[in-house]
């Protein structure tokens, strides 16, 4: 039996990168995926994807950072499948990049709203849906960045760090407030990635080459590899696992360079 069977899951930022591979993996995994990001053709590309692979899925186009966006999302998988039962919150951007003292309020609360903000709106219409459902998973896209890293010579990540950073203490207030509903609630914190945020981080050969060294398996991951960690956090395999700051970084925490 596929390992998500009869699951309903909402995936976020899922037309590219560790969303987007997320999405195909959780429905040939068996469950009926609602997926979410601001672009409309790729998200009509996965599902026309999914759903030619015998998977079942729909997107509905939005802003995460938006209370009326993160409710109709639940209010879609509810009334199209049924259920919610996997949240997989994952949608982020970098922001501006540079020193604080530079940062404007503007830029500062930009990445806040879209990476800290939108986990909080979807929490808030996710967990009720999930305690009807009497349990669930649901899961953040943090980062090491702020948690077991500054990335030091490569500056100007505060904002990010700090909205990634948060994250884990929501996550884990959150799984001690919703356990006895057997919702499990995680945080993801993935490595340096090939996904076109990456991409945007790490721009030259130089910048590569200085990420790839930071990890102990000298590479960056592929989405694919995330996925397969955000699929284990969905799963039962996962079932006594809540709370967690999930590292999946190719050794980056651990490697002195």
């Amino acid at each position: 039996m596929p390992t998500l069977a009869n699951k309903v899951a909402i995936v976020t930022g899922a037309s590219t990168g560790i969303g987007y591979a997320a999405a195909k993996l959780f429905a040939r995994e068996g469950a009926a995926v609602v997926v979410a990001a601001r672009r409309q053709k790729e998200l009509d590309d996965l599902v026309d994807l999914i759903n030619t692979e015998g998977g079942k899925a729909l997107a509905l186009v939005g802003d995460v950072g938006e209370e009326a966006f993160a409710k109709a999302l639940v209010d879609k998988a509810v009334s199209h499948f049924g259920a919610l039962d996997i949240a997989f919150n994952n949608a982020a951007i970098l922001g501006a990049m540079g020193p604080v003292p530079e940062m404007s309020l503007t830029d500062w609360n930009q990445v806040i709203a879209n990476n800290l903000t939108s986990a909080f709106l979807g929490a808030k219409y996710q967990l009720p849906a999930m305690a009807a459902r009497k349990g669930g998973s649901l899961i953040f896209t943090s980062t090491f960045v702020g948690y077991t890293a500054g990335m030091p010579g490569m500056p100007g990540m505060a904002a990010y760090a700090a909205s990634k950073a948060g994250l884990i203490g929501l996550t884990q207030v959150l799984a001690s407030e919703h356990g006895p509903q057997n919702i499990r609630v995680n945080a993801l914190l993935p490595g340096g990635t090939d996904t076109p945020a990456g991409r945007e981080f790490a721009s030259t050969p130089e910048a590569v080459a200085f990420v790839h060294n930071l990890h102990a398996l000298k590479r960056m991951a592929t989405p694919d590899e995330i996925a397969q960690s955000a699929l284990y956090l969905a799963s039962d395999a996962s079932s006594f696992t809540t709370g967690s700051a999930m590292l999946v970084d190719g050794g980056v925490s651990i490697n002195r360079v």
